[in-house]
């Protein structure tokens, strides 16, 4: 590899970088999670090490990404990290959901306001199969 290879690599990783941070910072931004987060558990004295958690948690599960260390522990642990993370997730994408008001206007443009919750419900069982699927067909045991 010559230099302006190298620094094209360089360049590129930052630029990556900086899109994606940019974007996690807005998409936490937008959906108030740090504000909501302390006003829930009435902890508004604690905003400031919510702020840090965040970030600290962020560069060190970058920091153990970007190391490709494998982790030795136990199927119990993976299972709790798993149902935990999943429970994030699916949490995170319904405040978006929330925030946006998709579900609202989805209902509307198909003409089923009256049958929301079977909209919703279909969305998750969509959810919970297609994942099933991936776990059991493409993922190497």
């Amino acid at each position: 590899m010559n230099i302006l290879q190298i620094f094209s690599l360089i360049i590129i990783g930052l630029a990556g970088g900086l899109a994606v941070g940019s974007g996690f910072v807005a998409f936490l931004t937008v959906l108030d999670i740090v504000p909501r987060l302390t006003q829930l558990i009435k902890g508004i004295t604690f905003i400031h090490w919510f702020q840090r958690a965040l970030i600290l948690g962020a560069i060190f599960f970058t920091w153990i990404d970007l190391r490709g260390n494998v982790l030795e522990i136990s199927i119990t642990t993976v299972i709790l990290f798993g149902a935990f993370s999943g429970i994030f997730v699916g949490l995170l994408a319904g405040a978006l959901t929330e925030v946006v008001n998709v579900l609202p206007i989805l209902a509307k443009r198909l003409n089923m306001a009256n049958a929301i919750l079977f909209l919703l419900m279909a969305m998750v069982f969509g959810k919970v199969a297609g994942s099933l699927f991936h776990w059991i067909i493409y993922v190497d045991k």
